[in-house]
């Protein structure tokens, strides 16, 4: 599966538990929150000032 932009990190994260480090890396704590199950990754980005692209590239690399 292709990780891309408009997906949930909530359903990333249930697929994938490992790659919650990645979004520590960029400062993105609050993974448990009920926000960030609803909140797509661009969203999350946008509101942390990351890189989607660069996120989703090391995202997409640790699945492949």
């Amino acid at each position: 599966m292709k990780i891309t932009q408009d997906m949930l990190i909530g359903d990333v994260l249930d697929q994938y538990p490992d790659l919650a480090a990645f979004f520590f890396e960029i400062g993105m704590h609050c993974l448990g929150c009920p926000h960030s199950r609803g909140e797509s990754i661009a969203e999350a980005c946008e509101v942390h000032g990351t890189d989607v692209d660069a996120l989703l590239a090391k995202l997409n690399a640790a699945v492949a």
